[in-house]
């Protein structure tokens, strides 16, 4: 009988992945995690190939109990993690014993928080990728009484190795707060701004309840579009920076439609994404200009940071004869 993850509390969780990519062509969004370098940290804090199922819990208080002893890694906004009501650290592995109780809750600042488990779990896949899909009706968004089956049995072990600081694994946490800076490039649309563009920089935005995976509202003191032809639709990227005719800017994220119309004043960067996946609604915004050379080189940082971690963990699981577990 498979082990599993026994679901008490889904508040509003799915499972989730890195998304759905190279199909953009065939009118297919991305999607996947929000925050993807919190995705991808939970999952090599947790001994798997950052690309491997996991869970997206998003804003409200999560609970399971595991089957079996199982290992996990929690990441993303602050929250407060407990283990059969010890609390336990989050950004660093976590022995689970089979029937203790995890509880995620008082989830704050940001809004989105991690749960791998290590050899992950089932799920179905559409092209490659278990990402929950609103326009095909695709994806598995849990319930309670939901389980969920662990791919790999967790050899037994409870190791000093895990409650010792000095062998923390030193993974590198996001800043959280009641503010954000977004990096952001000038968009192709950037020219038809005039002066206007600017207040993109200069001014600070407010998120607003409509926003949701598939772009972010934003209210604040919006640049105006001087020049007056039409936009032809086309296609936009994971990040464009759309400016409606009203009072908001539209950041489109990883749920968005692969083509729009609205001119482009700017693209978010790929590590202002993950950021912008933990805004919360009532939060400010300020963008940030980066040129893409400046964009290319902090995502490169970030890449290193992730393959640094990984090889500490690496070495940890090792001397521990854990295995680290490959893509699916």
């Amino acid at each position: 009988m498979a082990d599993t993850l026994t679901i008490h509390r889904a508040g509003l969780s799915a499972v989730q992945d890195l998304g759905r990519l190279g199909h953009s062509r065939y009118g297919l969004p991305v999607n996947g995690a929000l925050d993807q370098y919190s995705a991808r940290v939970a999952n090599v804090l947790a001994g798997n190939d950052e690309r491997v199922p996991l869970l997206e819990i998003t804003a409200f208080d999560f609970g399971c109990t595991p089957s079996a002893d199982v290992l996990i890694a929690v990441t993303g906004a602050p929250a407060d993690l407990t283990v059969d009501g010890v609390p336990r650290p989050r950004w660093e592995p976590v022995v689970v014993r089979a029937g203790e109780t995890i509880r995620i809750t008082g989830i704050r600042l940001g809004v989105r928080v991690y749960l791998a488990v290590h050899g992950s779990v089932e799920s179905p896949f559409l092209l490659g990728s278990c990402a929950p899909d609103t326009i095909l009706g695709f994806g598995r968004t849990l319930r309670d009484g939901d389980e969920l089956a662990v791919r790999t049995p967790f050899p037994p072990i409870d190791h000093p190795v895990f409650g010792i600081p000095l062998f923390r694994m030193r993974a590198s946490v996001p800043r959280f707060g009641e503010a954000w800076t977004i990096d952001a490039t000038d968009g192709p649309d950037v020219a038809e701004f005039g002066d206007s563009a600017d207040r993109l920089f200069r001014s600070e935005f407010t998120v607003t309840p409509q926003s949701d995976h598939i772009g972010l509202r934003m209210r604040g003191d919006v640049p105006r579009r001087t020049a007056t032809g039409e936009v032809l639709s086309r296609g936009v990227p994971v990040g464009a920076v759309e400016v409606p005719a009203g009072d908001e800017l539209l950041v489109l994220h990883r749920g968005r439609g692969v083509t729009a119309g609205y001119p482009v004043l700017a693209v978010v960067t790929s590590t202002g994404l993950s950021a912008l996946g933990q805004a919360r609604p009532g939060q400010s915004v300020r963008f940030r200009r980066r040129t893409v050379a400046e964009a290319v080189a902090a995502y490169r940082s970030q890449r290193a940071d992730i393959d640094d971690l990984r090889i500490r963990v690496r070495r940890v699981f090792d001397s521990l004869r854990i295995p680290v577990t490959v893509s699916h």
